[in-house]
């Protein structure tokens, strides 16, 4: 059997496994196991023990529990409902408003958290709750929260772009500064997009009343208050990051650090608070450490085949495809992945393949592994909130009021599904909205 032969059925193999059910780390770790055995004989085993060392020895790694615990003590303070009300208030008076606040307020909590389940659990059941007792239509704000929870993935700190810096091995920090521009621009494009369609049919978004909004002065300053807190967080954790106090490792301690500091504040730091967030962050700290284990692992044995110089020269040289035909056909391959698996999964699965044919593209720009991690993080989210499969769809479903249905949400998610794309094709004309930002800024460490 040929080299070409044996990778492909590796391939075949991982894929099968998946589809049956198994656990994304086991199946592929299975895969790579059992490949390097018969491979290689008994001295394959040295392989999964040298692939440990090499995961411990990541120091960005540390981040990961770090960055998970503090988005699941932010939710058990009560600071992301606090800062709605206050949102509810500063935006109530603009078209769309409350739409638009909740725009912002995942952006912020993107920025506090880094996971876009973490903003769709806050947005479904704090925001939508408010908007459609408001009269806002139920598939626009449907689209709203589904829209604006994708940005968790995208503004720092995206504990999706660590773990693509872990397995692409691309400095954490850059691919952090590369997804502030992307991030921000996809934002203002939903903002565009609200304000256009409320303003002309404003049937939509009716506007509060001003009995809705005057409160007295004492409690318009408690809701300031409540916005301080999450500034203040993103600052310490972020900006002494980004003004080179401290270093990624240290920038996710301070960010762990001040969640607590202020779920103590709020009153919301009890035992039952410790045990159940320290059991959430061991599950999923434990489940990003396997996956990225059995990634290192399949990669290992598949490049040892040659199987990614293969692909390489069948693409760019036997079929000549110009490179961006490739980008596209990669991004499409995650669109259809994701109808079926996670963010993670899909990673793990296709960055053995992808990530060395991205790096020997010529598309003419330097840091082209740092552009294409933006680009991956955008179209898994596609992947994620389209019909018929999208992750996000059925978790939507399970989080929103009974008064919004699975076709209401099917609905919903076209315009914010069609403005990514838009992002997407924006940052393949002008890749420096990525790249500007991680060429241009030096942090410590």
């Amino acid at each position: 059997m040929t080299y070409e032969m044996i990778a492909l059925l590796m391939f075949a193999s991982m894929v099968l496994a998946l589809i049956s059910g198994q656990l994304v780390f086991a199946g592929i770790g299975f895969v790579a196991s059992a490949a390097a055995l018969l491979l290689y004989g008994p001295g394959a085993i040295d392989l999964p023990f040298n692939q440990v060392f090499k995961l411990f020895n990541w120091y960005a790694m540390l981040t990961l529990p770090m960055f998970i615990y503090m988005g699941y003590i932010l939710a058990e303070s009560g600071i992301a409902e606090d800062l709605y009300r206050a949102l509810h208030v500063w935006f109530g008076r603009f078209t769309g408003g409350l739409a638009i606040g909740t725009i912002f307020l995942m952006v912020i909590i993107s920025a506090m958290n880094g996971l876009s389940v973490a903003g769709m659990a806050i947005g479904a059941t704090i925001a939508l709750p408010e908007m459609i007792r408001r009269g806002y239509d139920k598939v626009l704000i449907s689209g709203v929260v589904q829209g604006g929870s994708s940005l968790g993935i995208l503004i720092p700190p995206s504990v999706v772009l660590v773990l693509y810096g872990m397995i692409a091995r691309q400095p954490v920090s850059k691919l952090w500064f590369a997804g502030v521009g992307p991030g921000l621009l996809m934002a203002a494009l939903f903002i565009i997009y609200i304000y256009v369609r409320v303003k002309l049919n404003p049937k939509l978004a009716p506007q509060l009343t001003d009995e809705e909004l005057n409160m007295p002065l004492r409690e318009k300053l408690a809701l300031a208050r409540a916005g301080v807190i999450p500034f203040a967080i993103f600052f310490f954790m972020t900006g002494l990051f980004v003004f080179g106090v401290t270093s990624l490792v240290e920038s996710s301690a301070v960010g762990a650090t001040a969640a607590t500091l202020a779920a103590i504040y709020k009153g919301h730091f009890n035992w039952r608070v410790i045990r159940d967030t320290s059991l959430k962050t061991l599950n999923v700290s434990c489940m990003f450490m396997w996956l990225i284990l059995a990634a290192l692992a399949f990669g290992t044995v598949f490049d040892g085949l040659g199987a990614v110089k293969a692909i390489e020269f069948l693409f760019v040289k036997q079929w000549d495809l110009n490179p961006w035909t490739i980008i596209i056909m990669m991004q499409l391959s995650f669109i259809v992945m994701g109808m079926f698996l996670d963010d993670t999964a899909m990673l793990v699965i296709v960055a053995p393949l992808y990530i060395p044919l991205v790096k020997a593209l010529d598309l003419g720009f330097d840091n082209q592994l740092i552009w294409y991690g933006i680009l991956y993080t955008i179209t898994c989210q596609i992947a994620y909130i389209t019909p018929p499969f999208g992750y996000n769809l059925f978790l939507m479903r399970s989080l929103a009021p009974k008064e919004i249905s699975l076709i209401d949400i099917y609905r919903s998610i076209w315009p914010f599904a069609a403005i990514m794309l838009l992002t997407i094709i924006i940052l393949m004309v002008f890749p420096q909205i990525a790249l500007w930002l991680p060429e241009h800024m030096k942090v410590k460490g």
